[in-house]
């Protein structure tokens, strides 16, 4: 066919010159004679003379032959390439395990590459076809049978419609669909020609699915997230939902250095100690006080999408990046860099990155021999290696008398007697949580302490620490000297603010953490709630929390305020320490034993301990954020007062912390769902002159 179109464009001229010619003879002799002639004979259509000649006869037999010549090309060329195409569709059919269906899309592109396997110049074909009228489409879908003549003109149109489904066989190389191919070899290529779509997994299609796998890996780590959520702790998880709860198709995505999906922190020194399953380190399961089990993480796998699934989830989702440390922020780019330099852009940002556990100077500067045999109690896989540790050695010191460090004391304690562990508890106060009870309540949970099999070591500041005789040796500044197997140092938390540097935030000097206004924004598309921030409470001033129930509370606010709700801070959040299912306690506000304080307490009874707390509430996380279904309303309790209170008994009761004659922190004590009313207090600021009074909210009074 290409050379009858060379040879036509060549005869295409002479014919026009010809027609024109023999309409001016017609003309002329039509104006000679003063008439239009009934017949004009061949001499007069033509150049030549008058009468005719032997040049125009050869001029006709030129035109006749070539047509004939390029009818006879042009059906040997069609049955020639039919012959071929059934001698491709039997070589395709006889592979194993290839059906003929599957080869069935391929039809049309092998008519068109077998004609260019013939013709050795296949690129200029496609320019003349392109200014030439082509045969209608439904032609090219009807290029089974070998009678269809047209399917060269009509070529230039099929690729486009057929390009996502074609796989091309080796001799396709040159068609234009077919271009990632070409540089195959005939033997490499062959495979991928045969796999269709659903077998592309196949051995034999192994070049495909390396493409697919790149690009798959390539998703991954998403290279926008309209929601980045930097750290994957509560606040992030509270955020997320919050987040999801006002923009219900929103796409977030979480980055966290952690392994695991956010969880829980509190059960890691709380209610996993006292578990009887072996297994516990494993499920990550736990009973509760109430014994009702549930699992530490916030909600299974299959909440969270896939990270590479973010950008074309229809309905947006939560997606979590393990495994992953933010090393940089470009706030004005609006970015942020991963440790393995992947860069990832957002529309808004939060900072939960939380805290990372002191540790003593003293330690850190002893050797690797004393770090090893040392844990900063924080994750899952701290909890993990305490327990394992807790069941191979003699001994345990935990330094540290504050919440934590209390917590792990007493879960420890509890397992003295059935692994002959010897469990040790120093800090520098004078008696437990020190720092936050008054001293006579603090002198009495020591005691409660001690009476769970540990041994306090008090008013102790260690001045070194040495391995020695395969033991740790704490020498204290006063002298006295502990030997012990293990050291669990529980000093505190250090805020998180490696990205403060690069991101130019500014960090709190007072209370450490990246400093944010009231609505918890740092800059105009970046907030912080957790651990991490040190935020304006409108009631309190400037503050720093580090509990479970303001990771939620500030959590929720940030996702909100993300969404466009600017809140301010206002909901003051609670937090809660048990020693032990018998003894807790529940507090709010600013809570500092060098503030001056009112305590009224009462006799407890067998409803208050927070066994019996988790039972009425359904839930041993008693973070009203929560749980607020639970919460009593703020009146007074119609139920008579129990009898009233003892020097040395602090069954039940509440505490209040005063700043300027205004409660500006209440504790309760083995008091439960009653926040509302401590929140209600607090939010008031007022000053009340008889808490003596304000107690019987509680159903505490003094007697």
């Amino acid at each position: 066919m290409l050379k009858c179109r060379t040879v036509w464009k060549k005869l295409a001229p002479l014919a026009r010159a010809s027609s024109t010619l023999c309409r001016q003879n017609v003309r002329r002799t039509a104006l000679n004679n003063g008439r239009t002639p009934a017949y004009v004979s061949a001499a007069h259509m033509s150049s030549g003379p008058a009468g005719g000649g032997r040049a125009n006869q050869m001029y006709v037999l030129l035109v006749g032959a070539a047509c004939v010549g390029g009818g006879v090309y042009t059906y040997r060329t069609v049955k020639g390439d039919g012959q071929r195409y059934q001698e491709r569709i039997e070589e395709i059919s006889s592979r194993p395990n290839k059906t003929q269906a599957s080869y069935i899309q391929t039809e049309p592109p092998a008519v068109e590459a077998t004609e260019t396997e013939a013709v050795p110049e296949p690129e200029p074909e496609a320019a003349p076809s392109s200014g030439e009228p082509s045969p209608p489409a439904a032609d090219v879908e009807a290029v089974i049978p070998t009678e269809t003549t047209e399917a060269p003109p009509e070529t230039s149109e099929a690729p486009p419609a057929e390009e996502p489904v074609v796989e091309v066989p080796p001799e396709e190389a040159a068609e234009p669909p077919a271009a990632p191919v070409v540089e195959e070899e005939p033997s490499a290529a062959e495979p991928v020609v045969e796999a269709p779509p659903e077998e592309a997994a196949e051995p034999p299609a192994a070049p495909v699915v390396e493409e697919g796998d790149s690009a798959a890996a390539s998703l991954k780590v998403p290279s926008h997230a309209p929601y980045l959520l930097i750290g994957g702790g509560t606040a992030s998880f509270a955020a997320a939902r919050s987040i999801r709860a006002r923009d219900p198709g929103a796409k977030v995505l979480i980055v966290t250095e952690e392994p695991d999906a956010p969880y829980m922190r509190p059960p890691l020194s709380k209610e996993l100690w006292f578990s009887d399953d072996p297994s516990v380190t494993e499920t990550l399961r736990f009973k509760q006080w109430n014994g009702k089990e549930r699992s530490i993480f916030f909600q299974p796998p299959s909440f969270y999408i896939t990270a590479e699934e973010l950008s074309s989830a229809e309905n947006g989702g939560v997606a979590i990046l393990t495994n992953r440390k933010v090393v940089h922020m470009d706030v004005r780019g609006n970015k942020i860099k991963l440790d393995d330099d992947t860069e990832i852009s957002y529309d808004k940002c939060l900072i939960a990155t939380g805290g990372v556990p002191r540790n003593l100077q003293v330690i850190e500067r002893a050797g690797e021999e004393v770090m090893q045999k040392t844990t900063l109690f924080r994750k899952i896989e701290d909890f993990k290696e305490l327990d394992k540790v807790s069941r191979n050695v003699k001994s345990i010191t935990i330094i540290g008398g504050g919440f934590l460090g209390s917590e792990l004391a007493c879960a420890l304690g509890r397992r003295s007697s059935e692994f002959d562990l010897e469990v040790i508890q120093m800090y520098p106060e004078k008696g437990n949580m020190g720092k936050v009870l008054p001293e006579y309540l603090s002198n009495w949970t020591t005691e409660k302490v001690k009476s769970e099999g540990v041994k306090i070591i008090s008013e102790a500041l260690v001045k070194s620490v040495v391995s020695k005789d395969d033991q740790l040796e704490i020498q204290l500044k006063d002298g006295r000297l502990v030997k012990t197997d293990h050291i669990v140092a529980a000093v505190g938390l250090e805020p998180n603010v490696d990205l403060a540097k690069s991101a130019g935030l500014e960090v709190d000097s007072d209370f450490g953490g990246f400093r944010v206004n009231a609505e918890l924004q740092a800059r105009s598309n970046i907030w912080v709630a957790g651990d991490a921030a040190c935020f304006y409470d409108i009631r309190l001033g400037r503050r720093r929390v580090e509990h479970h129930d303001h990771a939620v509370v500030s959590g929720r606010l940030a996702g909100e305020n993300m969404t466009g709700a600017n809140k301010p801070y206002w909901h003051q959040s609670m937090f809660w320490s048990d020693l032990g299912p018998d003894v807790g306690y529940e507090a709010i506000g600013i809570v500092d034993s060098s503030l001056p304080t009112v305590g009224v307490f009462a006799k407890a009874t067998a409803k208050d301990t927070p066994r019996a707390a988790t039972e009425l509430s359904g839930t041993g996380i008693r973070s009203e954020s929560e749980t607020e279904d639970t919460a009593t309303s703020p009146v007074a309790s119609s139920t008579p007062a129990p009898s009233g209170s003892h020097k040395d008994e602090y069954g039940k009761g509440v505490i209040f912390y005063l700043r300027d004659k205004v409660v500006v922190g209440i504790i309760l004590w083995n008091v439960f769902n009653r926040m509302p009313i401590a929140r209600k207090i607090i939010k008031d600021g007022e000053e009340h002159s008889d808490l003596n009074e304000v107690a019987k909210l509680f159903n505490i009074h003094d007697d």
